[in-house]
């Protein structure tokens, strides 16, 4: 399964969302996003997810990372991005309780979601080497 997220990023902060209890993997954190239709380019995919999730429009930045886990027997291929709303940042979401932004260095407090753990690592370094 092909998903993408959105990293919303400043040079401090990354956002962050908790799904929801009810949701697959409740309670863990996860970057905003979903999957990728059969029909969709990985970019418009995630314009289209962001705007059902979180009610904003955002304009897709560059590749912060691509993994393959393994989640439930199934292969999940998530790709990260940094992106930038075109407006305000979200405040809620359909798919999560919880919307909150978080210095990079306690990301790995967390309890994140399996396929979003390279990425978070990937930011967690990136702070470090500052």
């Amino acid at each position: 399964m092909e998903v993408v997220a959105a990293v919303f990023a400043d040079k401090e902060r990354v956002l962050a969302c908790r799904r929801r209890t009810d949701r697959e993997a409740g309670g863990r954190w996860e970057f905003p996003g979903g999957k990728v239709e059969r029909w969709e380019q990985p970019e418009a995919a995630l314009e289209r997810e962001i705007f059902e999730e979180l009610g904003v429009e955002i304009e897709v930045g560059h590749l912060l990372d691509r993994s393959e886990t393994v989640v439930a027997g199934r292969p999940i291929a998530l790709s990260c991005y940094f992106v930038r709303p075109l407006g305000q940042y979200p405040i809620s979401s359909t798919d999560h309780d919880q919307v909150c932004w978080f210095v990079r260095d306690r990301l790995l407090w967390l309890r994140w979601a399996d396929p979003d753990l390279p990425a978070v690592r990937r930011l967690a370094v990136a702070q470090a080497m500052r």
